[in-house]
């Protein structure tokens, strides 16, 4: 059989293509239309229909086709369409081929499929709910709020079918399959925090979605397998154990022409989470415009700008101290202005980022020192403020 073209997305879709699926924020089937397929880009176009219902078998159940036109909150009737990445989820089906509803292209773009929810969005808008929508089947925790309130309870409200849990430490994955044995869609994501038991997450067997950030703990063994989650349709890691990170890649990269979208990047070795662990720029490592060199060089100058700023704020006070954080704020500012003047790659995330990490070092400062120091604060961003050009 001949390999499949690189230039056509791994589960087969064609342009025209009306595709079905069960949206759980609607609680029936609904479907899109493929309108456009970007080899390069590897993302597909897809106008949302209409229409909602039970499970379709081909496009008379669907009767006239009429794309989803968007009153909610500030969509001022626009179509929803939009670019989404090109492989088709395997609990999707195409269920026929028709005349493009809509021949221009779309301006927005989505990573993952969500079939449905903005039909959701508007029925609830129509509805007369004019608040923020809030997901019925969704959670969301920190770790600290789950261990005291949801652990070691009895299986919970079957309705939540979507979790989202913050790591600040540690978190036992074993507590969070027996509260909420039927989901369907998991984030875990931390701040260099551990997940215990990961190999649980086996037993979530409806799972069709799992994010995984900037947690740590895992190990080959603890990889999720087609023969338990059968149902999986999206695989997100980032800045997780590499063993944890190959073992997926290798389990699931054979799952992507039934269905299954990989993405995993910033893998981590061991040596990593200890150098940095108290590095606030650490995720420019791995982030896909910024190069090492310059990931090396800007945790540099932030470890030079945090040295010289706790020796001023811990040395005793001068006439001339304010002046001193200002200039240091100057000196940061300007540091960054080079990096990222030949090629520009600071932008809105990386600039509070940045502004986030002149903050952080204010802090320590003042957990060791057991005082306020938002004077100084203020002068570092104000000398920060007065010459960055990003």
């Amino acid at each position: 059989m001949a390999a499949r073209s690189l230039s056509s997305p791994p589960r087969p879709v064609v342009v025209g293509d009306v595709v079905a699926a069960y949206s759980d924020p609607l609680g029936a089937w609904t479907a899109g239309q493929i309108t456009g397929i970007d080899g390069d880009w590897k993302k597909v176009d897809v106008l949302d229909l209409d229409w909602s219902g039970p499970e379709p078998t081909s496009l008379l159940d669907l009767g006239d086709l009429r794309p989803l036109r968007l009153t909610h909150h500030s969509w001022e009737g626009k179509l929803s369409h939009c670019h989404f990445n090109w492989v088709l989820p395997r609990s999707h089906k195409v269920i026929g081929n028709r005349p493009l509803l809509r021949t221009e292209g779309s301006n927005s773009y989505g990573s993952e499929w969500r079939l449905g929810l903005q039909l959701a969005l508007q029925r609830s808008w129509d509805g007369g709910n004019h608040d923020s929508w809030v997901d019925p089947g969704a959670r969301t925790f920190s770790d600290e709020y789950f261990l005291h309130e949801v652990d070691g309870r009895p299986a919970l409200d079957g309705e939540v079918y979507d979790v989202t849990i913050t790591v600040a430490d540690t978190f036992d994955c074993s507590g969070l399959v027996a509260a909420y044995p039927g989901l369907k869609r998991l984030t875990l994501r931390g701040k260099l925090g551990t997940l215990t038991n990961a190999e649980s997450l086996n037993r979530l067997t409806e799972l069709q979605r799992l994010s995984i950030s900037d947690l740590f703990g895992m190990t080959s063994m603890d990889r999720l397998t087609p023969e338990h989650v059968p149902h999986l349709e999206t695989l997100s890691l980032s800045s997780v154990p590499a063993e944890y990170a190959t073992a997926m890649r290798a389990t699931w990269r054979t799952e992507i022409p039934n269905g299954t979208d990989v993405d995993i990047h910033s893998p981590r070795k061991p040596d990593w989470v200890a150098e940095n662990r108290d590095n606030p720029l650490r995720d420019w490592d791995g982030r896909e415009h910024i190069s090492t060199a310059r990931f090396k060089k800007a945790v540099a100058q932030y470890k030079a700008t945090r040295r010289a700023v706790l020796a001023e704020l811990r040395a005793p006070e001068t006439a001339d101290q304010l002046s001193r954080l200002f200039s240091l704020g100057r000196e940061y500012g300007e540091a960054f202005n080079h990096m990222d003047r030949r090629n520009s790659f600071i932008e809105t995330g990386e600039r509070e980022e940045l502004f986030d990490a002149l903050a952080g070092i204010v802090k320590t400062a003042e957990e060791g020192l057991g005082r306020d120091l938002a004077w100084a604060g203020e002068h570092l961003i104000n000398g920060l403020e007065s010459i960055r050009d990003w």
